[in-house]
């Protein structure tokens, strides 16, 4: 049995995902199964995944849903795979030519794994550079948070999780006439009991698309309030550095403002903070209204 899953949500990325499979064609090894979950794409995607189905050059499975966003299509992913490990590979990024072999080496080296949830590899662009900044060397296993907060490692990382470690979490919330609720939520719980292998080699080869949200992140808080305040709360929980607790809440007095509903203090772990940032948190909802019209 393959013990990788590589995962891609795909919502009407026809144009750029050839780069991906070509990407997986290349792997120096070939021990896993490409699940892609099309989130309701009204371009060509299934034709492509279909006609590379046919070719039968990997193993590829094809799941096809309504639009439910980012999150929806990892919680179908992850429902839907039983391999030992999973990694998404976002449809306008692809993999280096020897991540899977990279992958499965470093997992067959660890021998007890009870209290680890996963790896965590490099992101590097199209040049090679790394995004960001590596993990330092002597840190052999860690959370992600303390990957940035404590060892002060800058950039986008890549998650390779434990697949059973994954579905002992919920499920991100689906909230009505929103297609976004931030992914770290669920890593930020996993750190509470588990820790990351530490793999300083580059997995994946990012670009960051006009129309993908790392872009577009201003607007994101304008259109998806709920799923912005769902994932200020988790974080709100966990946050430990007093200048970061402040910078959540400041997002979550204006996911509240967005919601109008104005309930700054159910659900909320942070009620005597959120209620001393309330005037600087209007300031800071205007300027993202400001910014979101850009």
């Amino acid at each position: 049995m393959k013990k990788l899953t590589v995962f891609t949500p795909a919502f009407n990325r026809a144009y750029c995902i050839q780069q991906l499979y070509d990407s997986l064609l290349r792997q120096t090894n070939k021990e896993f199964i490409w699940l892609v979950v099309d989130d309701g794409s009204t371009d060509n995607t299934k034709v492509l995944i279909e006609t590379w189905k046919q070719e039968d050059k990997i193993d590829i499975q094809y799941i096809y849903q309504k639009n439910q966003g980012m999150h929806g299509a990892h919680n179908t992913a992850y429902a839907n795979m039983d391999t030992e490990l999973n990694v998404c590979i976002d449809s306008d990024d692809f993999m280096t030519d020897n991540a899977v072999e990279l992958i499965l080496d470093k997992w067959n080296t660890i021998e007890e794994k009870t209290n680890i949830s996963g790896i965590v590899g490099l992101d590097i662009d199209k040049k090679g550079n790394i995004i960001g900044s590596k993990i330092p060397d002597e840190v052999k296993y860690s959370t992600l948070y303390d990957i940035y907060n404590v060892h002060k490692s800058k950039g986008d990382k890549k998650l390779v999780l434990r697949t059973e470690v994954v579905k002992k979490y919920p499920k991100y919330p689906l909230f009505e006439n929103e297609k976004f609720v931030p992914l770290n939520t669920l890593y930020l719980m996993i750190d509470q009991n588990y820790k990351l292998a530490c793999l300083n080699e580059a997995l994946c080869i990012v670009e960051y698309m006009p129309d993908g949200s790392s872009l577009n992140i201003f607007k994101q808080y304008k259109k998806n309030p709920q799923g912005f305040r769902y994932s200020r709360e988790i974080e709100l929980n966990y946050t430990q550095r007093y200048k970061l607790q402040v910078k959540k809440v400041l997002h979550y007095i204006s996911s509240t403002l967005f919601i109008q509903d104005f309930k700054f203090f159910k659900n909320n772990p942070k009620k005597v903070l959120t209620f001393l940032c309330l005037p600087i948190g209007f300031i800071f909802h205007l300027y993202i209204l400001f910014k979101a019209k850009k």
